[in-house]
């Protein structure tokens, strides 16, 4: 089902988010825009996804939600991208340019917030694993990345 849309390619400024990622989770989000989540094939399933990202020149390992977010209830789809490096500031107002490259499940409510972090910490280490692939890592010298 996910296959006939990866990989797949956007871009978008880095919006604020709902200041979950950082402040109760420990886990921080570069969030996309409405339109670029509207933008989505129809078909394309929400949950977890990895890929990479550009931002500032420099290619990340990412994993990503799309979706509603059950745990928190979202009445909006949104798209958050926590790329896997610390950085020691925000980046409001960027542009990100990612590709998502595969999945890893779909998204699900969880009975606490500790069970959610735990959630996912496991992603990023899938996402990790996985985007050391060499299948993986021929996406970071993409033609997307050189537009």
């Amino acid at each position: 089902m996910f296959s006939k849309f990866l990989p797949y390619c956007t871009t978008g400024k880095v919006v604020q988010g709902f200041g979950r990622g950082s402040k109760s989770l420990g886990i921080p989000t570069a969030n996309l825009p409405e339109d670029v989540v509207d933008a989505l094939p129809k078909e394309f399933g929400t949950g977890i996804y990895y890929g990479w990202a550009l931002l500032e020149k420099s290619i990340y390992k990412m994993v990503m939600s799309i979706g509603w977010n059950p745990f928190y209830k979202n009445e909006k789809k949104s798209m958050e991208v926590h790329l896997i490096h610390e950085f020691p500031s925000d980046f409001y107002g960027e542009t990100i340019k990612i590709i998502i490259t595969g999945y890893i499940r779909p998204e699900k409510d969880f009975t606490s917030v500790d069970n959610l972090i735990k959630e996912i910490q496991n992603d990023i280490e899938i996402a990790k694993k996985k985007l050391d692939e060499p299948k993986m890592c021929e996406y970071k010298s993409h033609s997307f990345f050189e537009q």
